[in-house]
């Protein structure tokens, strides 16, 4: 069985560093700007520090991918252009994408590029997958946060192709490449702008003994003292619908499939993706050794860490195995 692949964020160089060292087979990261999902202040790469990233990777035989998986305005796809040319000026490894112009373009411009299809593509089906590997040239697809381990292992019976899917980190809202939510508060989304709920439009405020999040001047949850509070994200809001208030779309929980490695490996997927490039670098150590230690287990037949070893990373510090091991609701 060939071995399965971790796949590590890396939203500075610092913790690019970190998670070569602990032990990640390779590291995504974006450009500090619009083009990728990402876009938060302090966060991402520059041009130079992206080369000097793809050498010290290089060095120690791991790969760098560089995710350019938003979705560029009319009129303004020169940024995402000249994003794909100086991902592969750098030496990067592959090029993750979601819009369709952008694949045409890397294709066309760079047809030697290795070419991964983001999450935000939301290909669920063999058909789809199909057609971006046919008409693209895609060489890895990265599978939504949708399916089970039923469905991916079908998917993987029917195409000829790599696949990667999500093993920790942040759920959104379950419909990749629709994170919209946003935009209605702020005007600003992930898919087009790279940002959920910018920092800018966010607030805490004590209410009658409670701690209020708001979002553009509206309240999005309300927590006790005895809750911890989240940042306050539409698709993780708690609100009032039918005389009740819960989590409508999502639960503030994170996902964590460390219980179920031989499971997804029996899938046939390459690879297992890491969430959280706006996590700091001791997230990304912690998460990485973990993981390094629970793959490595795997293969040598032994026990290794489980999922109660991360729970302290977990939003929340709630962890769930998604849809991979139940349908969606």
């Amino acid at each position: 069985m060939k071995r399965i692949e971790i796949i590590c964020p890396a939203g500075t160089p610092a913790a690019l560093r970190v998670a070569i060292d602990e032990g990640a087979d390779a590291v995504y990261l974006g450009f500090r700007d619009e083009t990728n999902a990402r876009n938060f202040p302090g966060l991402n790469f520059s041009r130079a520090e992206l080369v000097e990233g793809v050498k010290y990777a290089h060095a120690k035989n791991r790969h760098v991918y560089v995710a350019i998986n938003t979705f560029p305005d009319a009129g303004r796809e020169k940024l995402w252009h000249q994003a794909v040319d100086d991902a592969v000026t750098s030496e990067a490894d592959a090029i993750i994408l979601a819009d369709i112009g952008l694949l045409a373009y890397a294709r066309k411009t760079h047809p030697h590029a290795r070419l991964h299809l983001s999450v935000q593509a939301s290909a669920s089906t063999a058909d789809a997958i199909s057609f971006y590997v046919h008409r693209f040239g895609v060489r890895r697809v990265v599978l939504p946060r949708v399916l089970t381990l039923k469905d991916i292992s079908a998917i993987n019976r029917q195409v000829d192709v790599e696949t990667e899917v999500f093993a920790f980190g942040g759920m959104c809202p379950m419909a990749e490449g629709r994170c919209s939510l946003s935009s209605y508060i702020t005007g600003q989304s992930p898919n087009r702008n790279g940002v959920c709920s910018p920092a800018s439009h966010v607030e805490y405020a004590n209410e009658g003994g409670a701690l209020a999040t708001r979002l553009g001047g509206f309240t999005i949850n309300r927590f006790s003292d005895s809750e911890g509070a989240g940042y306050p994200t539409l698709c993780k809001g708690r609100f009032v619908a039918q005389d009740k208030a819960s989590y409508i779309f999502e639960d503030p929980v994170s996902l964590n499939v460390l219980s179920s490695l031989p499971e997804i490996a029996a899938t046939g997927v390459k690879a297992l993706k890491i969430e959280g490039r706006q996590r700091g670098k001791g997230y990304v150590r912690d998460i990485v050794r973990t993981f390094r230690q629970a793959v490595d287990a795997f293969y040598a037949n032994r026990p290794g860490p489980g999922p109660e070893s991360v729970q302290h990373l977990c939003e929340g510090q709630v962890a769930t195995t998604g849809a991979y091991e139940k349908g969606w609701r």
